[in-house]
């Protein structure tokens, strides 16, 4: 589903070079709940800019779902962002002045659909995460979890390939953002493939795999059993 091989991000000023991403090595296969984690500065985000088609990279090689995505013009990038990724924010992005079923149609009428395929869809988004009955509600009107749930719907409309979290309990106490984790883990096991950045080690430790970002290269952490012990030691190996 997603094909990094030696992806470079150097972000240049008139004084300084700064290396975000050192011929990163990256792989999720499609239907994987993976978790992204590293220290603050590590790349994570500029890793998931790339991944998400919001930014491009400086050299290597990215497929998306078999497309390459190299030269392709901000058109051709923005088509293809909106067709195949779903996008989970820490802020969750929602428009205050717009209704759940305005927020959730939003992306869709940039693909151009129907009026009744986009009811549709928008219906069984918000059915999906527990909102069908306060579809004609505003953010403001909602919780937390709720606003995050609502984010989830509007990303799951799209029917996108890839799901990418950025924090998405980041903002959340940890009864919501139970919640919001139960509904992710319920969405990968219907077959959605999930990529979630995340800085808590016990969200990372729900996901299926985890791979480690740290000075722009990535390990992959294999759980292993602990000689003697019942607990689980995190193996490193490039990927």
């Amino acid at each position: 589903m997603l094909h990094m091989r030696t992806i470079s991000k150097i972000y240049r000023t008139e004084l300084v070079e700064t290396h975000a991403l050192r011929e990163l090595d990256l792989h999720v296969r499609e239907g994987e709940f993976v978790a992204v984690t590293g220290p603050s500065g590590s790349g994570k985000t500029t890793f998931l800019n790339i991944a998400g088609l919001l930014e491009e990279f400086t050299s290597g090689e990215y497929e998306l779902d078999g497309e390459s995505v190299r030269g392709l013009s901000d058109d051709a990038r923005s088509r293809l962002r909106n067709r195949k990724i779903g996008f989970i924010f820490q802020s969750f992005n929602l428009i205050s002045d717009l209704s759940l079923f305005d927020n959730v149609d939003v992306p869709l009428r940039y693909r151009g659909m129907k009026t009744a395929e986009r009811r549709r869809r928008i219906g069984d988004a918000l059915e999906r995460v527990g909102l069908a009955s306060r579809m004609g509600h505003y953010p403001s009107e909602l919780s937390g979890g709720q606003q995050q749930r609502a984010a989830i719907a509007r990303a799951l409309a799209g029917s996108p390939k890839l799901l990418l979290a950025d924090e998405p309990t980041g903002n959340l106490d940890s009864q919501m953002a139970r919640g919001v984790l139960e509904l992710l883990e319920e969405l990968h096991a219907s077959g959605a493939t999930i990529v979630m950045v995340t800085h808590d080690p016990e969200l990372a430790a729900r996901a299926q795999r985890n791979i480690h970002i740290v000075d722009g290269q990535a390990t992959d952490v294999e759980a292993l059993p602990r000689p003697g012990h019942g607990g689980l030691a995190a193996t490193p190996s490039r990927i």
